[in-house]
């Protein structure tokens, strides 16, 4: 860990409760404590240092040297944890965690922080308190320990967007020190089978099958066919009911477990398995914290799977809109990429296609309909057909993308699109290049420097036509040249756009990364795709990209003509 990175050791960021504004716990013994990411420096009172079990004449003040206190395994698991508290941007939490004071005492803490993020949504600093924590398992069946961990993973499961996120909120630490439970085993039923698809982070090996059927001896198999939840209270019950299994219970340090039904839609769509240090009990405020608690995870993982579902259904959607195959085109290389930045139901109105010609000429067009929705993926293909026809059918490009405005508003819908489309001879070299609201075509040339090709434009296709009346609609046609061995890419905005950031530094940003980016266009294209989608910024994105060949000859000795007509 670098003195300045993001938890590798100390607690902030490892467990989180997911609240925007966490709520404090009673305190015992207390300490506050600023950590300044960039600095590295964690600043500590002297009650913080006595928590933590530090000297202040020995310790320096460097975040590495609080680190070094939390065990490897505990250290582990935080790093992991705390790169996705900081993805997620959330501004509070609370968290237990572990560690060695110099004396040797391994204590178990709680701190309570928020974070600080600088302008760009980079996380700078952590202030808090840090306590020490009492037993996390004591007291959970009363009233408070219910509330408060009921609460608990209702935020947890609030925040979870797929079944891989369930899966993860359930072995957070500060449910399962709650709990006082060694870890959390969730199964989903598939196909006459239970499918483990959690199992607890222990750092020893728990036995399982290989997704058993849901007729063997198995806690987990009964509970699905019974709909019933099962309480085991000690080694000796795992002996008895379920011999087939015990030979692996045997030297795992496991002593009691319940095993909770998933009920969704009357029916049982998993289990829960709760795992206990020592033999337990299970009075009645107990199981029905444990059966409530399997209430609230059955409905996170049922909004997971409609969730999954729904985002398969528009992904198909979208695929199916844009083009199955791109088509090879002599004397050129063609790239293209398609990813949809948003979830669930949600899917995007951004195209692309590449149309070969019988004159040996290829047309390039891209764009976005207005909204992210089925309806806007469905306007979005009727666009494309239609372009495309026109293209085919030889009619010039601003003739081509009038036609296509004027076809949009005869929908009788209130969508509009925006659209450029490149005429490419590569014989010759020539583009003309026509717009419709959107972006400009960005040229890479055989030196390396990169630039936007100036090009008139009309209004978005649909508005245009609107607006036209029943007169002309006018597309400026714009000249340039690709020489051989040139790129040409064409994208929507989700490729520059970002929220709070100004859109012509980041075409600038997007030039450089052509610039510097590999030659061949499918390296290209990746390398663009994975830049614009690590800034996270909310949109769909396209790009077509088109590299003319080196052996290409004719016109690359001409000066560009970029005159408008």
């Amino acid at each position: 860990m670098a003195d300045g990175g993001p938890p590798g050791g100390f607690a902030p960021g490892e467990y989180i409760t997911g609240t925007r504004t966490a709520q404090p716990h009673v305190p015992g013994r207390m300490g506050t404590f600023d950590w300044d990411f960039r600095a590295g420096r964690l600043d500590l009172d002297r009650s913080a240092l006595a928590v933590l079990g530090l000297r202040a004449e020995h310790y320096d003040g460097r975040a590495l040297s609080a680190a070094r206190l939390v065990p490897p395994e505990e250290a582990a698991r935080l790093r992991a944890r705390a790169r996705l508290v900081l993805r997620q941007g959330v501004d509070g939490f609370g968290a237990y965690y572990r560690t060695r004071g110099e004396d040797g005492v391994l204590r178990t803490l709680h701190a309570q922080a928020q974070i600080r993020y600088d302008s760009g949504g980079r996380a700078t600093r952590i202030v808090g308190v840090v306590r020490e924590a009492d037993s996390p398992g004591r007291g959970v069946g009363e009233a408070a320990g219910r509330s408060d961990l009921t609460e608990q993973l209702a935020s947890l499961m609030a925040q979870t967007v797929t079944v891989d996120d369930v899966s993860a909120a359930l072995n957070d630490r500060e449910v399962l020190g709650s709990l006082g439970a060694l870890g959390l085993i969730l199964g989903m039923v598939e196909g006459g089978r239970m499918h483990l698809i959690a199992l607890p982070d222990l750092g020893v090996s728990l036995p399982s099958m290989e997704r058993p059927r849901l007729d063997e001896p198995l806690p987990m198999a009964e509970v699905v066919t019974t709909h019933r939840p099962r309480f085991l209270r000690s080694p000796k019950e795992f002996r008895r009911d379920y011999p087939t299994l015990w030979p692996g219970i045997e030297p795992f340090p496991l002593g009691a477990a319940a095993y909770l039904p998933l009920i969704a839609d009357d029916r049982t769509i998993g289990v829960l398995g709760v795992l206990f240090p020592e033999p337990h009990s299970f009075h009645d405020a107990e199981r029905n914290l444990l059966v409530t608690l399997a209430g609230g995870v059955a409905r996170g993982l049922e909004g997971a799977m409609l969730h999954g579902q729904e985002h398969d259904i528009a992904q198909n959607l979208q695929q199916a809109m844009l083009p199955r195959v791109i088509p090879t085109v002599p004397g050129a290389s063609i790239a293209v990429r398609y990813r949809s930045a948003r979830l669930g139901r949600n899917v995007g109105g951004d195209w692309y296609d590449v149309i070969p010609m019988a004159d040996g000429t290829v047309g390039l067009t891209i764009g976005d309909v207005q909204g992210h929705d089925t309806d806007a993926a469905v306007v979005m293909g009727q666009l494309r057909m239609v372009l495309s026809a026109y293209v085919a059918e030889g009619h010039p490009p601003a003739t081509a993308l009038a036609r296509t405005s004027a076809f949009l508003r005869e929908l009788d819908t209130d969508r509009f699109a925006t659209c450029t489309y490149v005429h490419a001879d590569l014989v010759t070299g020539q583009l003309r290049i026509v717009r419709a609201g959107h972006l400009d075509a960005l040229v890479r040339r055989r030196d390396g420097t990169c630039e936007w090709i100036a090009s008139g434009g009309g209004l978005p296709l649909g508005l245009s036509a609107e607006f036209a009346g029943s007169g002309a609609i006018d597309y400026p046609v714009t000249r340039a040249l690709l020489g051989p061995g040139e790129t040409v890419l064409l994208c929507t905005d989700g490729l520059v756009e970002l929220p709070g950031t100004d859109l012509g530094t980041r075409m600038r940003s997007l030039s450089d990364a052509v610039a510097a980016g590999p030659e061949e266009v499918e390296a290209l294209a990746g390398h663009l795709l994975r830049k614009a989608a690590r800034l996270n910024g909310g949109d769909d994105m396209a790009l077509l990209l088109l590299r003319r060949d080196d052996t290409a000859r004719g016109a690359q000795d001409q000066p560009p003509d970029t005159a408008r007509t």
